[in-house]
């Protein structure tokens, strides 16, 4: 090896003009600097690529200023993905007990790590099901077994194709009434705001009672919200088949929306089945994206 030529191989990326605006990752050289092994130092930055060209690069961190890189130091770079919002990194769990606060009434009770759910009013599944997320933490025959036991019709809320789906669908369980999976979808609360700004709610009628709200409009379309820990969620947002494809379902939306707004909410969330094409357009046009996706199983002998 020359003296000159340097003990690493740089210019192995996939760097260039196209990632300038893009998060990126670039391994670079330390100069001056001995790693832990005895050769050269190297060190790793992450942030946005904000210029490439005439032997550099410029990378601004999440905190600090721009860095400048000679591209004769870059050991290796790449565009990532960018970083997932607050409300992504919530842990599907974590969303659902989120939802708890759709049914006021709602009593729950830990079977492990598991949730026995159950409602005195409530018909809707989230409300009367075992929510299934992740290891209940006690033997599975057990787990199952206490799961029976507590429901006159046993119905179990899991991730699609998590170990738990494995676990209940090998004891012969089947999604409930051949349904497709749930989708538990997310959005900021400024964006879906900005979405319904031009929609004219003043024929929804609001119907307060604390954290929950219940939309009317006409007796024809409706739906509820409720707002807890800076989240609002929505359920029921139902129009009537004969007055269907004239707004309403915006309209109550919203209504719901700006009592969520004034609560101060900053993210929204609302579940709905992956084969409703009507209500999935609704939601995506507001800006709401699937956040997980899950299932309700019941027993063969049940469905």
């Amino acid at each position: 090896m020359s003296q000159t030529q340097e003990p690493h191989s740089v210019g192995r990326h996939s760097l260039g003009p196209h990632v300038v605006g893009q998060r990126v990752v670039v391994r670079r050289l330390v100069r001056g600097e001995t790693g832990p092994s005895g050769g050269p130092a190297m060190t790793d930055l992450l942030g946005v690529c904000e210029a490439f060209g005439a032997g550099v690069i410029v990378v601004r961190p999440q905190s600090g200023p721009a860095l400048t890189v000679p591209l004769a130091d870059v050991v290796s770079g790449k565009p990532v993905p960018p970083r997932a919002s607050v409300r992504d990194r919530v842990p599907a769990r974590e969303a659902q007990v989120r939802g708890f606060a759709l049914f006021p009434d709602l009593q729950t009770a830990p079977l492990g790590d598991w949730v026995l759910r159950d409602s005195p009013t409530a018909t809707a599944r989230r409300a009367n099901s075992v929510l299934a997320f992740g290891p209940s933490g006690l033997p599975d025959a057990e787990a199952v077994a206490a799961v029976v036991a507590h429901y006159r019709r046993p119905v179990a809320a899991v991730l699609a194709g998590s170990a738990e789906d494995h676990l209940f669908t090998g004891l012969g369980w089947v999604p409930e009434s051949h349904e497709a999976d749930t989708l538990f979808q997310v959005a900021g609360l400024a964006q879906v705001a900005r979405a319904v700004r031009a929609v004219d709610d003043g024929a929804v009628v609001l119907a307060v009672d604390g954290d929950v709200v219940t939309a009317d409009a006409g007796g024809v379309a409706g739906g509820v919200a409720a707002y807890a820990d800076d989240w609002v969620g929505f359920r029921a947002i139902e129009v009537d088949p004969a007055h269907r494809r004239r707004g309403l379902g915006r309209q109550v939306m919203a209504a719901l929306v700006g009592w969520g707004a004034e609560r101060g909410a900053a993210t929204a969330y609302l579940q709905v089945l992956s084969d409703n094409e009507p209500a999935l357009a609704l939601y995506a046009g507001l800006g709401f994206r699937t956040h997980h996706r899950y299932r309700y199983l019941v027993p063969a002998d049940l469905r």
